[in-house]
């Protein structure tokens, strides 16, 4: 092959590869999507991280100490108002209040018979005073003798002795049985506390104990959250959280569940700022409960706090930082200029520009092409 024939076909190939180079490389680096804003409504938000709670949450212990008989529920159970939870062993109450049943027969037994032996004696002293009053007579006339009235005395005085002791008797067993039925409100007390019941409708969340398991009265068995005031507490920046109210809408998004948000409503912001975080704590409740949900979990809430109606909005992704300034880059004649970005609101995803008009041609950031920089050619 002659030496003119070999940079012939040298040159061709290295054209060949310049162009290839140039419509499959440099032209796609150079090349990026834009876009115009759009008008219309932008909705203002403002976004913290908590965890999923609950205003009402019940934390269900034995009332009484001993050990658990039986067990109703379990963890993630859902139970209604007055549903038995916890039963406790009994031990030896039944005996003890078959004893104070037993006290109390006893004690009325006893009432019954000193009345019906006092009444006797009040009949035996009508006798007995009737006696004493004749010789009392005959005494003071002399037709009896002093032994005579003296015994008729002595007789009076003895059967009001035996009236005064059964009245104390009767006043005794009176006593008895006003204790034993105080004794056996107590055992009923004691009674109605081994059985523990749901205080409101509810799910079981938690589960702290075991059947079998010997418990005091302080020990936490259950625990039961009301699922209509299911929340999140929240936590947002004081720069950020002055616009925040109740009742403002809010989007609720789990960590379980990225691709489904919930919608919420401020419910409570707290009255005091942690001194330490900067942040103030904002209770969102969801309007419609998750399922399933998980007491803890971690959630995004963005609070919609404002309006704006009527707005140039382009997407947030095209606005960029260069030289610690905040701006966009705009196509002009085919190639790349930056200007300073005048926000006026933003949320998630759009960012609402003053600067712009509808024509505006916003050159979309492409970390995969060639950096951007002032006056770059750039092809669509």
């Amino acid at each position: 092959m002659k030496t003119w024939t070999k940079y012939l076909l040298g040159t061709v190939i290295v054209a060949f590869a310049g162009v290839v180079f140039y419509k499959k490389v440099f032209i796609p680096k150079h090349t990026f999507a834009t876009l115009k804003p759009v008008q219309g409504d932008l909705q203002e938000s403002v976004e913290g991280m908590g965890n999923v709670g609950a205003l009402r949450t019940y934390t269900i212990t034995a009332q009484t100490g001993g050990k658990i008989l039986k067990l109703f529920a379990d963890n993630g159970s859902w139970v209604k108002k007055g549903d038995l939870l916890i039963e406790i062993d009994a031990v030896d109450l039944p005996a003890q209040i078959d004893a104070a049943h037993a006290s109390l027969t006893k004690a009325n037994y006893d009432t019954q018979a000193s009345q019906s032996e006092l009444e006797n004696q009040k009949a035996q002293k009508a006798l007995v005073q009737i006696t004493y009053d004749r010789y009392k007579k005959l005494y003071e006339k002399g037709f009896a003798s002093k032994a005579e009235y003296d015994k008729a005395s002595a007789d009076l005085h003895s059967i009001d002795a035996l009236m005064a002791a059964t009245a104390s008797r009767i006043d005794a067993a009176k006593s008895a049985a006003t204790v034993a039925r105080k004794n056996l409100d107590a055992l009923g007390i004691k009674t109605n506390r081994l059985s523990v019941y749901a205080p409101a409708d509810g799910y079981i969340v938690s589960k702290g104990a075991e059947v079998a398991q010997s418990v005091s009265s302080s020990t936490p068995i259950f625990t039961l959250i009301d699922p209509t005031t299911l929340w999140v507490k929240t936590t947002i920046d004081e720069r950020i959280s002055t616009n925040i109210r109740p009742s403002q809408s809010a989007f609720i998004t789990l960590r379980s569940q990225p691709d489904k948000p919930y919608i919420g409503v401020v419910q409570r912001i707290s009255a005091t700022s942690d001194p330490i975080t900067l942040e103030r704590e904002v209770d969102v409740a969801f309007t419609t409960i998750p399922k399933p949900f998980y007491i803890n979990e971690q959630a995004k809430v963005s609070v919609l706090v404002k309006n704006h109606a009527d707005v140039l909005t382009i997407l947030s992704t095209a606005v960029v930082q260069k030289d610690k300034h905040t701006g966009i880059w705009i196509l002009q004649n085919a190639h790349a200029h930056f200007v300073e970005a005048n926000i006026t609101a933003q949320n998630d995803t759009q960012i609402a520009l003053s600067n712009v008009d509808k024509n505006t041609q916003i050159i979309i950031p492409d970390a995969a092409k060639k950096a951007l920089s002032e006056g770059m050619k750039i092809y669509q």
